[in-house]
């Protein structure tokens, strides 16, 4: 089997329908197949990415600590829409700090996220062999 470019866009909040968590779950499977994967959050799915989450009073399980596992799965590349951040009054300082070990550096560790405009989200998104959207 070859080797595609997957792209998961994640669109929704975390909370309040199964939407971030069923790409999450998706994003690990395609992963475990050894595709190229990488994921985009855009519009409210830049809230799956922030920091200090609490699902408590909702009866949801908080499952952002999952991002920090992605890096395991060689999944390196978090595209994150600065319009979107911007839209919602949140920087790149919100966002959990979700890195990744470089084998080719000597395992040095390195950010997964990767701040792109809409003309650069656009670009990466006609780049990839599968666009799914949650």
């Amino acid at each position: 089997m070859s080797t595609k470019n997957f792209l998961f866009v994640n669109r929704k909040a975390p909370y309040g329908t199964v939407y971030a968590l069923e790409s999450l779950e998706v994003v690990l499977i395609s992963a475990a197949f050894e595709q190229n994967v990488s994921l985009a959050f855009i519009d409210d799915g830049v809230y799956q990415i922030t920091k200090g989450q609490n699902s408590k009073g909702i009866g949801m399980k908080n499952f952002s600590p999952t991002y920090r596992a992605l890096g395991d799965y060689d999944i390196t590349k978090l595209y994150v829409s600065n319009e979107s951040l911007a839209e919602r009054g949140l920087t790149v300082d919100d966002l959990m700090e979700l890195t990744y070990e470089d084998a080719d550096d000597d395992y040095a560790e390195k950010p997964s996220i990767i701040l792109v405009n809409r003309d650069e989200m656009a670009a990466m998104m006609a780049e990839q062999d599968v666009v799914l959207s949650f």
